[in-house]
């Protein structure tokens, strides 16, 4: 899916921090060994197809205004590509970043649809109901 009309990655590079890239080894909560911190991929042209397929929901979803943009909540909003589940992916530096009211509000909305939403931090994960009540996930 294309990113939406005044919508850009700009200066954002969470994907590259907070992701697994298998493709390069790259744990995550490493940074990429191709990303240049606030300025993109050192082999943007060249990206594997892992990296090229990826877009987060903040990219595709017109629901999602400016305030919650990845590098500005620290989280990544992303569907599970394995299954139906919905993804709050955490920066390291700030693993609590998915309580922010203003993202909690939306992974909520999202339980409420039905959906299985799942909070990511590090090798910690919680699971928000719909109900607004969490628990750990393992």
């Amino acid at each position: 899916m294309a990113a939406l009309p005044g919508k850009s990655c700009g200066s954002c590079t969470m994907c590259c921090v907070v992701l697994e890239i298998d493709h390069f080894e790259k744990p995550p909560g490493k940074v990429c060994d191709n990303c240049i911190l606030g300025g993109g991929c050192k082999i943007y042209k060249k990206r594997p197809e892992v990296c090229r397929d990826y877009e987060c929901n903040w990219i595709t979803d017109r629901d999602l205004g400016p305030m919650l943009k990845p590098d500005r909540i620290g989280t990544i909003l992303m569907d599970d590509p394995d299954s139906d589940d919905y993804l709050a992916v955490c920066d390291p530096a700030k693993p609590n970043a998915w309580r922010n009211p203003l993202v909690f509000r939306h992974l909520l909305a999202v339980a409420k649809e039905g959906r299985t939403v799942i909070a990511k931090a590090g090798t910690n994960s919680w699971r928000i109901f719909e109900s607004g009540q969490t628990a750990p996930w393992v």
